[in-house]
Parts: C-alpha cells; structure tokens; sequence
C-alpha cells in the first residue's frame, strides 16, 4: 500500500514526521536511488528502497514509548554538534533510535515522551489532536486575580492570542508562588511569553503531564516504559488504535 514518503520515514523511527519533512526538502532522501524533495509522494515501501543520508530504512517492528524527567540545562536534542548536555546523553546506554516528541527548552524541567513511533509523535505534537500539558510554574511574588484571570481569558502575543486551560494558585509566599496550569496551546515558550506579557517573572518551569502520561516520582535524568493501561489512555487521547 502506499504511503506518504514522510510517513514511511517516521514509521521507520528515523525521525518524526516534521523532521522527516525536513530530510526531505533537504534533498536527504532517495526512494529506489533518485532523490525526492516533494512532501506528500507516495511510495509502497515493500516494494521499493528508502534511503535517508546514504542509509537505507529497516522497518521496526517493536515500538518504544518512554517517559522522561528532562533535567534543567539539557537541550532537547538527541546530539549537540557543540557537544552541549542533550537528551542523547541520557539515553546513550540505549541502543536502539528515539526522537523526542515535543520539546522542553533548556531552562524547563520535565516530562518529554520519546518514540520510534512517528505516528504517534505526529498526533501528539499536531494541535488537531489537542493533546494537554500540565506544568507547574513558579514565579515572583504572589499573582493577583486580575493577572490570572487575564491568563484564562487570553493573552495577545506578537503570533496570537494564546490562553490557558485552567490556572490554579497551589503555593503563595510573599517572595514566590507556584501555579498549576494546564494549556493545550503547543508553541515555543508559550507559557513564559504569556507570563512575561502579564508582568510574572519565571523562576522555574515544570512538565508534570502531558495527556494521560504523568511524571509522577520520576526522578530528572532519569526515564521509565510507557505501556499497558497508560499507552491505551494515550492511544485513546490521539484517537489511535493499537
């Protein structure tokens, strides 16, 4: 049957579907020894060759899904051509090939999922699906109504509007507070843009959930299997099937 090139790349584990895209155009990728740029050609790729930088695709056929508890100053990258702390750094006693799904910028802590499953990495990260994240944000001073309200009713960032899911005051000292917060929105520093726009100034940002999958006692650097009820929940909430 046949498949988007993109798709083919992702379901082989080699990257997920956007950074598949980019190998594409890139001009990485070769289907029976031509190079293809165009997204959206489709291929049977039982019967014929993907090649992606010179190496040609093996299909899995075991997936791996893993929670893990990214640490503060780790890039979320699986390598660093600057030899920067990454992802890639903890998992080096993994053999087999993981992409992140989503990202967590260098200064926030916390739950990333990572995959060889480019289908679900693809509806994790597409905000068709909506799939939420929870964080724990801890900022200066105690918030008032006023700024938390405007945080549910929206904030206008130089790309949009963007609000939260819901906001709630969990610790208030007189030098710090620690809000829970659960947005759908998925773009880059949402959270410490809209923060920054209502006068909060961020001291630390925490992933605790992303769906169905919780960080629970995870300790940071430190990483775990997502299967059974957990992986169903989370089939469940892409509207996937196993």
């Amino acid at each position: 049957m046949e498949q988007r090139l993109q798709k083919i790349i992702a379901d082989a584990g080699i990257a997920s579907r956007r950074k598949a895209e980019e190998l594409i155009i890139d001009g990485r990728v070769s289907v029976d020894g031509i190079v293809v740029r165009t997204l959206g050609s489709k291929f049977d790729p039982e019967n014929c060759k993907v090649m992606v930088d010179g190496e040609t695709l093996r299909y899995k056929t075991t997936k791996t899904y893993l929670a893990l508890n990214k640490p503060y100053g780790i890039l979320s990258t699986m390598s660093d051509p600057d030899g920067r702390p990454n992802l890639g750094d903890l998992l080096e006693s993994r053999s087999d090939r993981l992409f992140h799904v989503g990202r967590l910028d260098r200064e926030s802590e916390g739950l990333l999922l990572l995959t060889n499953d480019g289908e679900l990495a693809h509806r994790a990260t597409h905000p068709s699906y909506g799939l939420a994240k929870n964080y724990l944000l801890e900022v200066s001073g105690v918030p008032s109504r006023e700024v938390m309200n405007a945080l549910k009713e929206g904030v206008s960032l130089e790309d949009g509007m963007a609000r939260v899911d819901s906001i709630t005051l969990v610790e208030g000292q007189p030098g710090r507070s620690v809000l829970d917060i659960n947005i759908h929105d998925g773009r880059n520093h949402v959270l410490r843009r809209m923060a920054a726009e209502v006068g909060l100034t961020v001291e630390r940002l925490v992933r605790i959930g992303m769906g169905p999958i919780k960080l629970g006692q995870l300790t940071p650097g430190k990483w775990r299997d997502i299967n059974g009820a957990e992986l169903n929940s989370l089939y469940k909430a892409l509207e996937m099937k196993q």
